[in-house]
């Protein structure tokens, strides 16, 4: 069976993997502009080369603590149709899983939390997290988003 590729990040105390194939580039962290009455889950719009691009924090996705100060936050832009940014602590390395190694997500997870990944596995002695990106999107879209999609 032929891996996945998984784009690592950090966010907060979190290792999280990101299917690399829905990643088209990863930036660091850019002024934004605000988006008055959006959702709280938006920070902003990055102009990326002239593309508009709507961040939203992974962090506030996942019920976190705020980032702390002085802590700038990386943009992993994906593919999606619109361009969509996940703002996360620290990108890391691509990671090869075998798809039969990714477990269902814990049932330890708080539930807002197996809302949003599809599964979790070992990743060098860490256990990573695999992240659902249509129910991150769905979430910041408000949406009801329930535990397995």
């Amino acid at each position: 069976m032929e891996p996945v590729l998984y784009a690592s990040c950090r966010v907060g105390d979190l290792l999280i993997g990101i299917d690399a194939n829905a990643v088209q580039e990863v930036t660091a962290g850019a002024a934004l502009t605000p988006v008055p009455l959006a959702s709280p889950l938006i920070s902003g719009l990055l102009n990326l080369r002239g593309q508009i691009v709507t961040a939203i924090d992974l962090r506030r996705c996942l019920q976190l603590d705020d980032r702390p100060a002085g802590l700038r936050p990386q943009h992993v832009i994906l593919q999606a149709a619109g361009g969509v940014s996940l703002l996360v602590d620290e990108v890391g390395d691509v990671i090869a899983l075998d798809p039969e190694s990714i477990e269902a997500a814990p049932r330890t997870l708080r539930a807002h939390l197996r809302r949003l990944v599809t599964g979790a596995c070992d990743a060098d002695g860490v256990q990573l997290l695999t992240l659902d990106v249509d129910a991150v999107l769905a979430l910041a879209a408000g949406e009801q988003v329930s535990i397995g999609g």
